[in-house]
């Protein structure tokens, strides 16, 4: 058997050191994804309001599809850290290349069907008709593009399950300076290049995400840290690809379940007027930036307990667990302080508009603590991630919104009369809920349980030579 030298071994050694190794990376390439949107509102912004309704209108459906690649890849990915864990790299690459045929075919057919129903979706959508044209050609090379997308979160997730996160940093990097510099060439037409507007916008993201797709697929195939895919390995294993759709499918419907629950939400917040909207939008962004370091230590402690577990190590898998609180906890304490005692300023440095500070500082002083709440939910969900048990990621990302979020915005703030801080107080009453739902569930310990075959079912005639091929 062929030693594994990809990536993080976190099965051994500090766990703090190994946490951050896997961590940082993933912190980055989030704020490197946000640098994408970023750089399409901004140049579009040049060309009038109309530009910026097509990334506006067309995220959402992007926000879908993306919760499908990152649902479907985390099977794949907690396929991968278990087996990396229990030290059997034959199938860790069979269960990538099947993640890869999965996603490849599953990003094939939503961009297809999406093609196909464009036009009646963005009528859904209420589109305005002075931005149809535009928003319709925006649409349809982000769909093009999404092919390209699901080929590369299989190659991030692959790395990630192996505790490497630096290769696909590498990528999203590279990527992310691509788009930034072919917006403004193929927005206005500048040089050799053709002025496309909108469609500049799109095409640049496209090229960016075929490019991410290409170099991915080449480090699989040729070898990359001593890992690589073989054909063999895409031959299809109904056993194997069962396993990565049972983990997978109920992250995908949870993430998806979230996406659509945030629009009915925001359909609420819109009722009560611009300047909640404004303020509502400002503390959505400074929220989900305080949460970029808990999205990379949940991230880190999802492959730590995946490695673990493989390991028949769940004392060290626990372990993780309360590591990667203690630090979300001593990250997230000042930084929801500040949001709380700060709100006010904080919401003028976007706008100085008094409404809209006014209604900020409110949002701030209530909701701030439950976000502090949150992040210790978003580690317990990562837990269940790197276990392969998510069923109870589905039922509290779901009822996190659908039965607590929206059913209260709705109470507090239409029915008892308490406007806009009714909206906020859902806000703190759902992440905190949430947490002592998640917190009770973690307990009972049932995540302890790995989600792959055992020695022996691997040593059953044909899985011999599985675990010798190559």
């Amino acid at each position: 058997m062929k030693p594994i030298k990809a990536g993080q071994d976190l099965t051994q050694g500090p766990l703090l050191r190994g946490l951050f190794a896997v961590a940082w990376p993933v912190m980055l390439s989030f704020l490197l994804h946000s640098l994408y949107n970023l750089a399409d509102a901004f140049w579009l912004g040049k060309l009038g309001k109309t530009a910026l309704v097509a990334p506006t209108i067309t995220m959402n459906v992007f926000f879908i599809a993306l919760s499908l690649a990152m649902g479907l890849g985390s099977g794949g990915t907690t396929l991968i850290a278990q087996y990396r864990g229990a030290g059997r790299p034959r199938q860790m690459e069979r269960a990538a290349g099947q993640t890869l045929v999965l996603l490849t075919v599953a990003g094939i057919a939503l961009a297809l069907i999406g093609l196909a129903g464009s036009v009646p979706l963005l009528k859904l959508l209420q589109t305005p008709s002075d931005a149809f044209p535009q928003t319709l050609t925006y649409l349809r090379w982000i769909l093009v593009g999404l092919p390209f997308m699901f080929v590369f979160f299989v190659y991030q997730g692959i790395f990630m399950g192996m505790g490497d996160t630096v290769g696909p940093l590498q990528i999203n990097l590279i990527t992310a300076i691509l788009n930034v510099v072919l917006d403004p060439l193929l927005i206005f037409g500048l040089g050799p290049f053709p002025e496309l507007g909108v469609a500049g916008a799109a095409l640049a993201t496209c090229v960016s995400r075929a490019l991410a797709a290409g170099i991915g697929l080449h480090r699989l195939w040729r070898g990359h840290r001593g890992f690589q895919l073989h054909l063999s390995d895409l031959r299809w294993d109904g056993r194997i690809a069962r396993r990565i759709l049972k983990i997978g499918v109920p992250m995908s419907l949870g993430q998806v379940g979230t996406a659509l629950g945030f629009t009915l939400l925001i359909g609420i917040v819109n009722t009560f007027g611009s300047a909640v909207t404004a303020a509502f939008g400002i503390g959505h962004r400074i929220i989900h930036l305080t949460l970029v370091p808990v999205f990379g230590f949940s991230q880190a402690n999802a492959t730590a307990v995946g490695q673990n577990l493989g390991a028949d190590q769940p004392e060290r898998a626990e372990r993780s667990v309360r590591t990667a609180a203690l630090l979300i906890g001593c990250i997230l304490l000042p930084l929801t302080t500040v949001m709380f005692f700060f709100g006010a300023t904080i919401s003028r440095v976007f706008v100085n508009d008094p409404q809209v500070i006014a209604y900020g500082r409110s949002l701030f002083q209530i909701t701030s603590y439950s976000v502090f709440a949150f992040g210790f939910v978003m580690v317990l969900l990562g837990s269940f991630q790197g276990a392969g048990h998510t069923v109870p990621v589905m039922v509290l990302n779901m009822s996190r919104l659908w039965l607590l979020r929206i059913p209260a915005a709705y109470l507090l703030a239409v029915v008892a009369g308490l406007g806009p801080a009714g909206l906020f107080w859902a806000m703190f009453l759902s992440n905190t809920v949430t947490a002592l739902a998640a917190g009770i569930w973690f307990s009972t310990g049932t995540w302890k349980r790995k989600v792959i075959e055992s020695e022996e079912e691997v040593e059953r005639p044909g899985a011999a030579a599985l675990e010798s091929e190559g």
